[in-house]
């Protein structure tokens, strides 16, 4: 099991069937651009959206719709929007809530407003459209997007700025994992981290996330992380990466990085795990996509006295980029083919 992350009352209802996975190919339905997508035998994948330009994360409102942050042509370009997309009818056109975003990466809904991180801004809006209104501009990064935004049970805001180097420490204010209270000043959750990119709740209240470090220290390429986060840990960016590896270039040692928290799983070096999520069919497995592989990977919950291995689930999806649980399905969004996949038992 992972640590508990303590955000009040964190309980968080999943349905959830256990099964375990086969290792076999199972067919795939509707329609493909790319190459062929394999997944486990009991298993399908099936096409529900196509048509976008670079969606990146993706969530579901009140009345089980996707809301999804949308790049809409270059990462930079200043076309980015925020979509409302009817699942239930293939033949309706995406309703645009917002547009002319920056680099819109995150997207989250609390109670009758919609929260979109670009590339430095935080901002919030009415569920139904409109109007943006800017929260915090700014923010401190490292020339990356800051990454996905977590809406938390209890009715916050979870987001990351990315690590920015100052001389051998963190730059002030970046590296860090921040809980944002509507109405509220953010308050410092965890830090030390290059990149933590997206996270998930699980039905205990751990908080799983992804670190991409990408780069290397020394000549030395730094390996990708999934992490357990409790409030108050220091997982020792620049310093440390990966499983306590210290980084003498920044005045790392051992000693130091022996007291940071352990990798739950390393990846290999710039695999890009850009999503997590909890298994819609079982929930002591995790979900990754890992965006530069080209595959979604599932991993155990449990822990033991150090990194798990990972296991391909779906393979062939060019650049899986988010992974959302909706029902007893797993949807997965592909940066590059623009579509939009369900994964399910047969």
């Amino acid at each position: 099991m992972g640590r508990r992350i303590t955000l009040a009352a964190t309980a968080l209802t999943l349905a959830m069937a256990g099964v375990a996975c086969g290792d076999d190919e199972a067919a795939t339905e509707g329609p493909r651009s790319g190459g062929e997508v394999e997944a486990p035998d009991g298993f399908r994948v099936s096409e529900v959206v196509d048509g976008l330009d670079g969606p990146t994360q993706m969530v579901l409102d009140a009345d089980g719709a996707l809301v999804v942050a949308h790049l809409n042509g270059a990462e930079d370009g200043g076309d980015g929007q925020v979509l409302r997309i009817d699942l239930d009818r293939r033949d309706a056109e995406p309703e645009v809530l917002f547009d002319g975003l920056v680099s819109p990466t995150g997207v989250a809904v609390l109670d009758d407003e919609i929260w979109v991180m670009e590339e430095r801004t935080l901002s919030r809006g009415p569920i139904e459209g409109g109007e943006l209104e800017v929260v915090l501009d700014d923010l401190p990064f490292n020339g990356r997007s800051e990454g996905t935004l977590t809406a938390t049970p209890d009715g916050d805001l979870l987001y990351n700025t990315s690590g920015a180097l100052d001389g051998t420490s963190a730059a002030e204010g970046s590296a860090t994992l921040f809980s944002l209270t509507p109405g509220r000043d953010p308050v410092p959750l965890a830090t030390g981290f290059k990149h933590a990119y997206a996270r998930v709740l699980d039905a205990d209240g751990t908080l799983w996330q992804t670190e991409v470090s990408e780069g290397s220290f020394g000549g030395d390429p730094i390996p990708d992380e999934l992490v357990s986060v409790e409030p108050g840990d220091d997982f020792g960016w620049p310093r440390c990466v990966g499983d306590r590896v210290p980084v003498e270039l920044n005045e790392g040692t051992e000693e130091l990085c022996a007291d940071t928290p352990r990798s739950h799983v390393v990846f290999e070096p710039a695999a890009t795990p850009t999503s997590v999520e909890v298994a819609p069919w079982d929930p002591d497995l995790l979900v990754v996509a890992l965006w530069v592989e080209g595959r979604v990977v599932t991993v155990p919950r449990r822990q033991g006295e150090g990194p798990v291995e990972p296991t391909t689930f779906v393979s062939g999806i060019e650049h899986p980029q988010h992974l959302l649980a909706d029902g007893d399905r797993l949807l997965v969004s592909d940066h590059e083919t623009g579509r939009i996949l369900a994964v399910e038992r047969a």
